[in-house]
């Protein structure tokens, strides 16, 4: 998920850039931008897309096939928009970076962790429930005895849970105040059925309430659209690419810009939006031909 790639690899780039002498804000943008471009080919790659999994009944590998191409042509968009911003930053040649003593690496968890994801990606691809090859998979890396657990919860991020959490209790209270019904009828009154209008709508919207309550909002519009395997496919998309606009955009844009801002870095708003907007202007204009166009 994009989120966990964010919180696992951040400390890493920002030691590499650091020892490389490579400028740092620079790569940790690529990371956050990146991270969510990616996260778009499939239903395991960011909240938003397991809820439409949820919701849809979108199987793991249609999703995939309709997706990929989005996120790998996003991917190179990434690595244009960060160079041209950056491009006079960057050395043409890396400098040799300094020894460092060997990192020990436990070999018996590493086995067993690449076995488990590599079972968990097969059920994914053979149509097993996501929530419950996910929860297997944890618990069965929880069984040993090489590790205390309470290691490993203390290595989880309590605060992005809490922030799951109050989204789903303010979509829960903006659906009971009859917000939902509010938006259906506002969207018909714009032709949402026209698929540019309904990816410009979850673009905005996912940048005014986050991606993952506009994905909540949004799931009563779907059933009244002509084609709803196709709309859940452009919301995946729209509500995904939407989060590089800016650093609120996205929950793996504030881990990154987080963990920067505790090692004495910070990543201001107006240099984040100056690569994520025509980054996002452009991602989303080839994602919704990519979509749109699919059978």
């Amino acid at each position: 998920m994009n989120d966990v790639v964010c919180f696992v690899l951040a400390p890493l780039v920002l030691d590499l850039t650091r020892r490389l002498d490579l400028p740092q804000r620079a790569y940790l943008i690529a990371l956050a931008t990146a991270s969510n471009v990616g996260s778009v080919a499939t239903l395991t790659g960011n909240p938003q897309n397991m809820l439409i999994g949820s919701f849809s009944g979108l199987s793991y590998r249609s999703f995939l096939v309709r997706q990929a191409p989005v996120a790998i042509l996003g991917l190179a968009c990434v690595f244009a928009a960060v160079w041209l911003a950056y491009r006079r930053q960057l050395p043409r040649v890396l400098r040799a970076a300094p020894h460092r003593e060997r990192i020990p690496v436990h070999y018996p968890l590493m086995i067993k962790t690449t076995i488990a994801i590599t079972a968990m990606l097969v059920a994914f691809l053979a149509g097993a429930p996501i929530a419950l090859v996910a929860i297997a998979g944890a618990a069965y890396l929880l069984l040993t005895r090489r590790v205390n657990p309470a290691k490993v919860y203390r290595e989880i991020d309590w605060e992005v849970l809490v922030l799951f959490i109050g989204m789903f209790v303010l979509i829960g209270g903006a659906e009971a105040a009859g917000i939902a019904q509010k938006l259906l009828a506002a969207a018909q009154a714009v032709n949402v059925q026209n698929t540019a209008i309904f990816t410009v709508v979850t673009a905005v919207l996912s940048n005014v309430v986050s991606n993952v309550p506009a994905v909540l909002l949004l799931k009563p519009v779907i059933a009244s659209l002509p084609d709803p395997a196709r709309a859940w496919l452009l919301l995946a998309m729209a509500s995904t690419l939407a989060g590089n606009v800016t650093i609120v955009g996205s929950v793996a844009n504030l881990i990154v810009v987080e963990a920067a801002r505790k090692q004495g870095i910070r990543i201001g708003f107006l240099e984040f939006f100056r690569v994520g907007l025509p980054l996002t202007l452009v991602t989303l204009l080839l994602g919704w031909l990519i979509v749109s166009s699919g059978a």
